[in-house]
């Protein structure tokens, strides 16, 4: 087989990591010899072994030398001592012969070193294979180190008509159980789930992963003015809340994280907002909603993804999940390019890359 089939596996061992690993990003790695993968592991949650130390562990454990074998992993591996050793220093001991690897790792101190590190020691190295999709594995943490921004994620459950509740408010449920068995799964994917305070006292959402088992990542609400009820369901998750409020707001002692960052207009500066996730390790945030933060987030040009679950019902003069004012041409609307469709149960997920964002 290719280069290309076991850099896919790999992509693949990588994505079962999403949303556990922050601050560190997800890698996928995967042992080759004569065409049979021997081994092939994850990075594990923040202070675990990774990627590539996780799998020549399995290789030994099934019985397998991994000496003379081919690694193949999504990021450059680590040659620096951090909260684990070098996996460089795990792999040249390793015997491993050749390493096939999918993207450069952007921490500037590590930029190409731990490729040159192999190289010196003798092993093969080849750089580049499947980049695209290595590189989206790794999106977050790559925009936090050179922007100082999460990866944003949008999420919405719709009508067919655009709406999503109805003109007085209610939304449970538009989609069917398995785009929300679906959106679980996305939510879990996330370093962060975010919503509005608009959202937060409508719904009194838990924000938690349910109907699947998978990881819970940390809740966040931007709240203007710090208003939030004590009572709140939001408390009683199991990762801390995240309170992000305007500078001057009131004290409260609440049982959350409180982050104070400067005022936006119509609230709190969503950008400075992302900025201090970033700060805080979670580089994947998922904003489901409410419509006036998916709107001031489109505005300001600091979305990645737009993910839409379409029902097929209709909700006449509903509630629209982008809100704002109107645009005033065609030039200024919001152009998506062309979506990955995937039909979910009776539901269909379109998810668009943001290429295009507001004009003028």
């Amino acid at each position: 087989m290719s280069d290309a089939v076991w850099m896919d596996r790999a992509v693949a061992v990588a994505r079962q990591g999403l949303g556990t690993t922050a601050p560190n990003p997800t890698v996928g790695a995967v042992i080759v010899r004569d065409g049979v993968i021997i081994g092939e592991g994850c990075t594990r949650p923040v202070g675990g072994a990774h990627a590539e130390v996780m799998a020549l562990r399995a290789a030994r454990e099934a019985g397998h030398d991994p000496r003379g074998a081919v690694m193949y992993v999504t990021l450059e591996p680590c040659c620096h001592h951090g909260r684990t050793p070098p996996c460089t220093d795990a792999v040249i001991e390793a015997g491993i012969a050749r390493v096939v690897v999918g993207v450069v790792d952007p921490f500037p101190p590590m930029r190409g070193e731990g490729l040159a590190i192999l190289r010196r020691a003798g092993v093969e190295v080849a750089l580049g294979e499947g980049s695209l999709a290595c590189s989206a594995l790794v999106r977050g943490f790559t925009r936090a180190i050179t922007s100082g921004l999460p990866e944003v994620t949008l999420k919405v459950a719709s009508s067919a008509d655009g709406h999503l509740a109805t003109a007085s408010g209610e939304s449970q449920w538009i989609t069917g159980p398995d785009a929300r068995r679906d959106g679980h799964v996305l939510r879990s994917q996330h370093d962060a789930v975010l919503v509005g305070a608009g959202t937060q006292r409508a719904d009194d959402p838990s924000l938690t992963v349910r109907a699947i088992e998978g990881h819970q990542p940390v809740p966040v609400v931007l709240d203007t003015n710090l208003s939030i009820a004590a009572s709140a369901k939001l408390f009683t998750h199991p990762r801390r809340p995240v309170l992000i409020c305007a500078d001057d707001a009131p004290q409260r002692d609440l049982p959350a994280d409180v982050v104070r960052v400067r005022r936006g207009e119509g609230g709190v500066d969503v950008e400075a907002a992302l900025r201090a996730l970033a700060a805080r390790g979670l580089h994947r945030v998922l904003v489901e909603g409410g419509a006036e933060v998916h709107r001031a987030l489109l505005d300001a040009r600091l979305a990645d993804t737009l993910v839409v679950y379409v029902a097929g019902v209709l909700v006449p003069g509903g509630r629209s999940w982008l809100g704002g004012p109107p645009v005033g041409s065609l030039g200024a609307a919001v152009r998506l390019g062309r979506p990955e469709i995937a039909p979910v149960g009776d539901d269909v997920r379109l998810a668009w890359r943001l290429r295009h964002r507001l004009e003028g």
